[in-house]
Parts: C-alpha cells; sequence; structure tokens
C-alpha cells in the first residue's frame, strides 16, 4: 500500500486483513457481534469515510448516549486526522485513526460499522463488515451497480447482523404517516409517482490530468472501482459526476425521492420497463454522468415512477424542487425535501391534509442494534438495495443511448401521456437555460425490458444491458462471489 510507514502498517494489522480480504476468509467477529447489548454498554463504532457525509455520521453518533466513536478511517490522511481532532474535542477521548479500512473490519473491539465513504465502496465494505460480525449503517445508495447490491443483500441475510440503509425519510413521522395515508386509499387509486431531483449543480471544471493529493493513499481510496488517473480538478465530492465512482445526481439526491416512490407504490421489485433520456447540458466539464435525466419505470399493475432529474436553474413543480408527487384518481400529495412536512391536496389543489415530525434515522438503527431485532429498522438494507437498483437502471438505459431529435423522444413517448408531457416541460427547462438541442441533442435510451424479481434484463438489448449489472472490482477488492459470501 502507498502511503504507510511501516509503523501504521504494523499497528494497523495490514497483513491479516489483507490476507482476508484476498481469501475470502472471515477475520475475528466483533465481541458484540449477534449479542444481544445490555443497557449500560456502550456500542463501539467506527465512522468509514469522514469528509462529506460522514461528518452528519460522527454528528448522529456522538449525539447517542450509548455509543462510543472508537475509530475514523479515511483513506486521505488530512481529512482523517482533522476529524479525529475534531471527535476528540467533543466526545472527550480520541478515536483511533485508521487509513485502510480493511484493518476496521479485523478489529474485534469494534460492533458498528458505518459508511459514508463514496459510492463504489459501499457494497464491498458492507458486505466485509457483516463476514466479521459488524453491524452496518450504510449510506445511500447502497451499491455502485445492482448485482454487487444484491450480493451485499445475501451476505446481510447470511450473517445476520443489523444493517441500515441511510435513507432517513424512511425514520421521519411525517412521511410514514403520509404512506399510510395514501396505502388507505386518502387520494384514491395511485399510480403514478414523480421523483423530483431539481438541484442546482456547476460545472465542476475542465476535463485534464490532475495529482492526486498527496495526504491520499490513492489505491485504497479507488478500492473495488477501476484505475483511473484522476480528471477532475477537486479531488473530494465531484467524483459523483463520474462514472468509475459515482452515479450522478440520480444515485446521489435522487436516491432519497426514488426510495419514497418506490415505497408510496409499495412495488417490492425493480419492475418491468425502463426508458431514459437527457444529457449533460449548459457546460462542458470533466463530469460523465447526465444533469438533465428523466427515466420512466414500469412496473405490474400499471404502476409507474417518472423521475426527473435538472441540475439547471429551474422553478418548481406543483410546489417541491427536492420531492415527490404521488398523483391519485381523488387528488395528489406532496413529499418535499424538508421531510418533516408532507401535504396531500384535493383535485383543484386544495390541501387535505399535512403531515408533520421529524425523527433520527441513527437513533433508530443504535435501537436496532441494542435490541439485537431487525424488526425495528425503518430501513433495512434489502429495502436500500431496490431503491438503488432503480437508479442504476436510468443509467444503464442512459449509457446505451444514442443522440436524438426532440420530436424523435417525443414520438418515443408519444403513447404514454404522463411521459409525453415530461418531455415538454423538460424541453422548455431547457430552452430557457438557453440549451440549443440542435448543436447538443439530447441521448434517448433504449427502452429496456427485465425480470424485476431476478434483476436481469430480458428482450432485444439483454446481452448489452446485462453486461452494466456487474463489475467485478480489482485486485485485492474483489466482490466476493455468492459462493464465497
Amino acid at each position: 500500500m502507498t502511503g504507510f510507514t511501516r509503523r501504521e502498517f504494523l499497528e494497523n494489522s495490514m497483513f491479516a486483513a489483507a490476507a482476508a480480504a484476498a481469501t475470502n476468509i472471515a477475520l475475528p467477529r466483533s465481541s458484540f457481534g449477534k449479542q444481544r447489548v445490555g443497557s449500560n454498554d456502550k456500542l463501539r463504532v467506527a465512522i468509514l469515510g469522514v469528509n462529506g457525509r460522514g461528518r452528519s455520521h460522527i454528528g448522529g453518533f456522538l449525539a447517542n448516549p450509548h455509543c462510543d466513536i472508537v475509530a475514523l478511517c479515511d483513506p486521505d490522511e488530512a481529512v482523517g486526522l482533522d476529524r479525529v481532532k475534531m471527535v476528540e474535542e467533543k466526545q472527550g477521548t480520541r478515536p483511533r485513526y485508521i487509513r485502510d479500512l480493511r484493518a476496521v473490519m479485523e478489529d474485534p473491539n469494534i460492533d458498528i460499522v458505518t459508511i459514508a465513504t463514496p459510492n463504489h465502496w459501499h457494497s464491498l465494505a458492507t458486505i466485509w463488515a457483516v463476514q466479521n460480525g459488524k453491524h452496518v449503517y450504510c449510506e445511500k445508495p447502497v451499491s455502485h451497480n445492482i448485482e454487487e447490491g444484491r450480493r451485499a443483500v445475501q451476505a446481510v441475510e447470511k450473517h445476520g447482523t443489523i444493517v441500515q440503509c441511510g435513507t432517513q425519510s424512511r425514520s421521519q413521522p411525517a412521511q410514514q404517516e403520509a404512506i399510510q395515508f395514501l396505502k388507505n386509499g386518502g387520494i384514491g387509486e395511485v399510480k403514478l409517482a414523480r421523483g423530483l431531483c431539481y438541484k442546482r449543480r456547476r460545472s465542476i471544471g475542465p476535463r485534464g490530468n490532475y495529482d492526486v493529493p498527496a495526504s491520499v493513499d490513492y489505491n485504497v481510496y479507488l478500492g473495488p472501482a477501476n484505475e483511473e488517473a484522476l480528471t477532475r480538478q477537486r479531488f473530494h465530492y465531484d467524483w459523483h459526476w463520474q462514472n468509475n465512482c459515482g452515479n450522478g445526481d440520480l444515485g446521489n439526491q435522487g436516491i432519497h425521492q426514488m426510495d419514497i416512490s418506490r415505497w408510496g407504490l409499495g412495488v417490492d421489485n425493480i419492475g418491468d420497463r425502463v426508458v431514459t433520456y437527457g444529457g449533460r447540458l449548459g457546460y462542458e466539464d470533466a463530469g460523465e454522468t447526465a444533469n438533465t435525466e428523466i427515466s420512466v419505470y414500469d412496473f405490474a399493475d400499471g404502476k409507474r415512477i417518472i423521475f426527473e432529474t435538472r441540475g439547471l436553474e429551474t422553478d418548481d413543480y406543483l410546489g417541491a424542487k427536492i420531492g415527490v408527487v404521488f398523483h391519485g384518481s381523488e387528488g395528489y400529495l406532496v413529499s418535499t425535501s424538508n421531510y418533516g412536512s408532507v401535504t396531500a391536496f384535493d383535485p383543484d389543489g386544495n390541501p387535505l391534509k399535512t403531515f408533520t415530525g421529524v425523527g433520527n434515522h441513527f437513533d433508530n438503527f443504535v435501537d436496532a442494534v441494542r435490541s439485537n431485532d431487525a424488526g425495528v429498522l425503518n430501513c433495512p438494507f434489502v429495502e436500500g438495495h431496490l431503491s438503488s437498483a432503480l437508479c442504476h437502471l436510468g443509467n444503464i438505459s442512459y449509457q446505451l443511448g444514442q443522440k436524438q431529435s426532440v420530436s424523435d423522444i417525443s414520438d418515443a413517448l408519444a403513447s404514454q401521456p404522463d411521459a409525453a408531457e415530461t418531455v415538454g416541460r423538460t424541453v422548455e427547462h431547457l430552452r430557457r437555460n438557453q440549451v440549443d438541442l440542435e448543436k447538443t441533442p439530447l441521448t434517448l435510451g433504449p427502452s429496456l425490458t427485465l425480470d424485476g424479481r431476478k434483476e436481469r434484463f430480458t428482450g432485444s438489448m439483454a446481452a448489452k444491458a446485462n453486461e452494466l449489472l456487474f463489475r467485478e472490482g480489482r485486485g485485492d477488492f474483489k466482490i466476493p462471489s455468492a459462493a464465497n459470501l
């Protein structure tokens, strides 16, 4: 490993960890793995990835009286040591800094692993953690691709520790009551959910060859991702907009709204069909993912999700920019990014009922761990997998697409009135942002059919599409086969 001194190497017991990773041999289990935790015991927490979302993990577990943060892990030593100092000041005890997460997995004195790394690490880190008896709080999306997410689900089921997905809307009383209202027929029959991710995103700068910060162990940072040179200016965060590590805003902010959409419709698989159109429009930069992306998902019984991602300046849709609108036969319901407030309306737009109340997703997870009862979880890992997989499906259709005229896209979706209406609004939105769709046309992906329960594509495009379901990883960071979970 680059960036390690001999002392760090020995202190973190990397020989054992590397051997375990290479051979799929489970390392020693945490002393609290699968055990009921007594009321006076403190759960020992290690946080993986402490830069962006990891700061929220730090705050969440510092605030819980049943937890001690005993380790912070980040391949960027500068970031890691800064957070160690912050935790020490607030907690009164100093957590250990670890650079390579495999040393966390082997440590029997760690009970909980929280994962706030870039997306490409989420599934493998979850697999390694549960193999070693750790309870896991994993950020969304729980995977970088669909098959690794399914293997992580299988590992969770096999090893039986408590694993929560970080879609915190599931722990908000306002959302819970609103979803129950939908299921009770509060706005009649609901067949359509419209997910909205209208979040302004700026250019990330020109594509080039940039130096990895000296404080970063780049091999560990990449982990199961492809070994690629750094082509973006800002090392942290902007990985979201490059395919090697990120999934665009559909798999970043959008996963929250995708999860609410699927939850409200009550679908328990990834559906029958998906088609996506969009592009990276308004600027040219090092980003690879779409900043304008519309995905249409069809499920059994005529249910549909239309997911709209807009990264340029835009107005709201029925009062929401980041949220979900459920359309029913007797009204509609609007869930915004203010998770503590959801409102149902009649067909004329008059408010019917407002739901309020804020919960704590971290505390819900800790409660489940302390009681050793996965039934306490508000978002079990498998729920996170299904919602993450829908985001990946939309991106797969887009990645297989070709440049098309607006009229061709309109014709392709003309048989679906709600989807056709979305094309018109999207085109008007882009024109207001001075996007010339003749010079920079939209990409239209193929309409992909699939077996939503087997999580495999079918039909004429199956061979190409199924190739995008999985990436096996590299070197010591390969995703274990189903037989080795």
